[in-house]
């Protein structure tokens, strides 16, 4: 299985008290360390998904960007979204969810914004204008019309660190890898009045392989 290199500095931290086990003849201590160790590497396992071998061609679909339950889908909550008008989908990623984050939308990056801020839990509403975040603009002209779809990379009490692999310029295609969040997060999508979402809140999401929603 692939493991996202982001792994190293924690695998290498986590195997030090194993081998110091070991080498005391500590056979239970030993076994219960190693299985940590290999719990702290297999968070940041980075499975493909079919996006990683069959280019999504269709402009109208608009993917999961994170494995995890569906906790809102609808009307954006007020105070979360950007100025406009939006709809709203967050993910929350528990600490077994694979959490390699992908584009739910492809197109040319206008922004990459990181707001520092708070570690709430991430399941909490508050968590999205508190918490510390990453958040993404996406545009792609469609039929000569713009479409755009923002998301947001969101910490939680256990996750600290925001990875972010994309900058404004760069053109990333739908369900591509864009980063990582570390140690249990959320993240939020937001797309426009004229997609038909296709989730609903209690649902598993599987990122690069569920449908979110479709523009219509």
């Amino acid at each position: 299985m692939k493991i996202d290199p982001a792994a190293k500095p924690f695998t290498a931290l986590a195997v030090v008290p194993t081998v110091l086990a070991a080498a005391a003849r500590r056979p239970r201590a030993t076994l219960a360390l190693g299985l940590l160790t290999a719990g702290v590497t297999l968070f940041f396992r980075d499975p493909d998904r079919t996006p990683d071998r069959v280019a999504v061609t269709d402009p109208d679909v608009v993917l999961a960007p994170a494995d995890g339950m569906v906790v809102h889908a609808g009307a954006a909550q007020d105070g979360v979204a950007p100025e406009g008008e939006w709809q709203q989908v967050s993910i929350f990623l528990s600490l077994l969810d694979v959490h390699i984050n992908r584009s739910p939308y492809g197109g040319r990056v206008l922004s990459v914004t990181h707001v520092p801020g708070r570690f709430l839990a991430a399941y909490r509403a508050a968590s999205a204008t508190e918490n510390e975040r990453s958040e993404i603009v996406v545009e792609r002209v469609v039929g000569g019309r713009a479409r755009r779809v923002v998301y947001r990379q969101l910490v939680g009490q256990l996750a600290r660190r925001i990875v972010t692999r994309i900058r404004a310029g760069d053109e990333v295609a739908t369900g591509e890898r864009i980063g990582l969040m570390k140690f249990g997060s959320r993240m939020d999508v937001f797309v426009p009045p004229e997609v038909v979402l296709e989730v609903t809140k209690g649902q598993r999401a599987v990122a690069g392989e569920t449908v979110l929603g479709r523009f219509r």
